[in-house]
């Protein structure tokens, strides 16, 4: 496993931060999209935009922003197959709650230090919650006409809840 702390490592660390930080005004800038103009697509395009994120704290191990970013991607998939505007509504406020997390693990990465702790017992409550409000996606799919428009992916959810409890 790398180790981030590593001094040699620092540019790496610091060039991934900077881009992860573009990455995440992109996924604002989606979310406020949405709260202007609600449309699920645009959960999606959130999904696809923090898989860049994603391949990239899978490549210098960054635990944290890795699992965080899973999430998202999760989330955002899921909630563009839901066709409940109030629940988007709500899953859009979690996600800008996520970016937030992303930052937070980002400045703790950058900094080599725990000093900015995340609040993620509070954040993986909402998910719990979330995950409950999701499951008839899972059963019949976001139009309920009984053909599965996404796998079953709780059980992925659930296991990186757990990981981030762990961390």
């Amino acid at each position: 496993m790398i180790d981030l702390t590593d001094p040699s490592m620092k540019e790496i660390v610091d060039e991934f931060c900077a881009e992860t930080e573009v990455i995440l005004c992109e996924l604002e800038s989606i979310l406020e999209d949405y709260e202007s103009h609600p449309d699920g697509k645009l959960f999606e395009a959130y999904a696809q935009k923090i898989n860049g994120i994603i391949g990239n704290a899978q490549l210098i191990g960054a635990k944290q922003v890795l699992e965080l970013s899973q999430l998202g991607k999760i989330i955002g998939h899921k909630s563009s197959l839901n066709e409940d505007p109030e629940l988007n509504n709500i899953v859009c406020g979690i996600l800008f709650d996520l970016v937030d997390c992303l930052r937070e693990a980002l400045k703790s990465l950058a900094s080599e230090t725990d000093n900015h702790r995340i609040n993620i017992d509070a954040f993986i409550k909402r998910l719990v919650w979330l995950k409950e409000k999701f499951n008839h996606i899972d059963k019949d799919g976001a139009g309920g006409d009984g053909k599965a428009k996404s796998p079953v992916i709780s059980s992925e959810l659930e296991s990186l809840m757990n990981n981030l409890k762990d961390d």
